[in-house]
């Protein structure tokens, strides 16, 4: 038969994206390549493997059913070449991680450097964006795979837990409460300083869960939708801001300090969410052996801690 594995990977990322234009982008190469590609496997197999229309392409029943078996020769080949380490080296492709921002600087450039190090020919994009978002990004195949906290009781979503994060209270190193060992809730409602994360917000929605059978959020004089934003205005020294500890900068130098908060204590799980049923590509699987198994890639989990502050 007439055409080669570029012509495979053209078709599986043509389907896994349902785009020509998508799948061209993930590929390094321009739409009109990519669909030549695919004409030319259709051409060799003598079927059509999608229905075109100008909104939109699916796969046809015969596609559908090329599908798994273009996906086997694929992680086959693979999977020969990534262990080999000369060939690995030139191997090439795209990874797409999303992740939420403030989970950005403890998880992802150690894992980049050592992926980028081994397969220096596969690029990575990264996603950072809001939980919902790095959820949508998942399910609808945006993204390989997602690191987040969100998505644990979705059917659809496997979730493999990384780390616990407990939510402390950031504050100026000049703020009176910075010399305390922990804080209540009670505690903040004493000072008129308070900043909010706004509801709609991931962590804004697991903080009120947590609160809601026994004390209320202290009042608060400004709102910010993000995290990020909200870690800013404290250390501008607007106020004070109860955040996941992963989201204070881990430079002990600067200025500000995390202590735990207490009645009741607030703790979110982060790991890595991906969809069920869909095998990942090579390249992805790595990369997540990579994420959750720091040490070896492959083997025992590394115990993680949130940094100390």
């Amino acid at each position: 038969m007439n055409f080669d594995l570029s012509d495979l990977r053209a078709f599986v990322a043509s389907a896994d994206f349902g785009s020509f234009r998508a799948a061209a982008d993930s590929l390094n190469i321009s739409p009109s390549a990519l669909s030549r590609r695919v004409e030319k496997l259709e051409s060799a197999l003598n079927m059509r493997l999608f229905e075109r229309t100008t909104r939109k392409m699916e796969l046809t029943v015969a596609g559908r059913s090329f599908l798994e078996k273009a996906r086997n020769v694929l992680a086959e080949l693979e999977s020969s070449l990534f262990g080999m380490e000369d060939l690995g080296r030139r191997l090439t492709g795209l990874v797409t991680i999303a992740c939420v921002p403030s989970a950005v600087s403890f998880f992802l450039p150690g894992t980049v450097k050592a992926y980028h190090q081994k397969y220096p020919g596969i690029r990575v994009r990264l996603i950072d964006e809001t939980s919902s978002v790095v959820f949508l990004a998942v399910a609808r195949g945006d993204a390989d795979f997602g690191l987040t906290y969100i998505g644990t009781q979705e059917p659809d979503i496997e979730f493999t837990p990384i780390l616990q994060d407990p939510f402390v209270l950031a504050c100026r190193r000049d703020h009176p409460l910075a010399g305390k060992r922990s804080v209540s809730w009670t505690d903040l409602a004493k000072y008129p300083d308070y900043l909010l994360l706004a509801q709609g917000s991931g962590n804004r929605t697991l903080i009120d869960n947590a609160l809601a059978q026994s004390v209320q959020q202290p009042r608060w004089f400004c709102e910010v939708q993000h995290v990020p934003a909200l870690v800013s205005m404290v250390e501008a020294g607007l106020g004070i801001g109860v955040v996941p500890k992963l989201a204070l900068p881990r430079d002990r130098r600067r200025s500000l300090v995390g202590i735990p908060v207490t009645g009741p204590g607030v703790v979110r799980t982060l790991g890595v969410i991906r969809r069920k049923n869909r095998p990942l590509t090579v390249a992805a699987q790595h990369f997540f052996d990579l994420l959750v198994h720091p040490r070896t890639g492959t083997g025992r989990r590394a115990k993680r801690r949130a940094p100390s502050t």
